[in-house]
């Protein structure tokens, strides 16, 4: 059995298992492979990485979380934390309202698109923020 990372002609990405290769390609060639979102026929394989197993994946996990740790570390450091008020406060920023620093804090999702949408940089923290205004 594989596993193959796919992609329809639409842009979606999906997974899904085969007993080999080319049992892949009779399937895609007849057409009994669809995309798991529209459905489309037009499927095709997407670049991926062999899954190797090695020592280093058993610590990968706490080397992420100290790397997360330290990114933290670095925004809670290196910024103001603005609390609830970040769109307001970046989109002064953006409009010469205020002056520009560092900032982090957060946003409704709706807030953050329409930042983005009006070409404002913003961008998600993989992290909920450990300060607090209140």
């Amino acid at each position: 059995m594989i596993k193959f990372h796919l992609k329809c002609d639409q842009g979606h990405d999906f997974e899904s298992w085969f007993q080999s290769g080319d049992a892949f390609d009779k399937l895609v060639a007849t057409g009994m492979v669809t995309c798991t979102t529209c459905g489309s026929a037009d499927v095709a394989k997407s670049i991926m990485a062999p899954a190797v197993s090695t020592s280093s994946q058993i610590t990968a996990p706490k080397q992420a979380e100290a790397a997360l740790a330290e990114f933290r570390k670095k925004v809670e450091e290196n910024s103001d934390y603005v609390g609830t008020s970040f769109a307001k406060e970046a989109r002064d920023m953006h409009d010469g309202l205020t002056p520009e620093r560092p900032i982090y804090g957060e946003a409704k999702f709706a807030d953050a698109k329409k930042l983005v949408d009006d070409g404002i940089p913003v961008m998600p923290l993989p992290f909920v923020p450990t300060k607090k205004t209140n």
